[in-house]
């Protein structure tokens, strides 16, 4: 699966915590981009899955709890 987009720099991320009220220590930026970095790659694989047939979880478990009352 071919990278979409730039991987995130350890600035970036520093200045993207900033900006939501979470400025990072010096040291936390690389630790940072490296989390970022896995969970943008482990969203992007989940975007790729097909779920046309499967219900949303809520609209499963009321049928459960609707057969369970059965």
């Amino acid at each position: 699966m071919p990278d979409a987009e730039p991987r995130l720099t350890p600035p970036e991320a520093a200045r993207w915590a900033a900006r939501s009220g979470l400025p990072l220590a010096d040291d936390r930026g690389k630790a940072v981009a490296a989390t970022a970095d896995h969970i943008h790659s482990v969203v992007a694989v989940l975007r790729e899955l097909d779920f046309a047939d499967t219900p949303p979880a809520a609209h499963r478990a009321a049928e459960e709890a609707r057969d369970a009352a059965v």
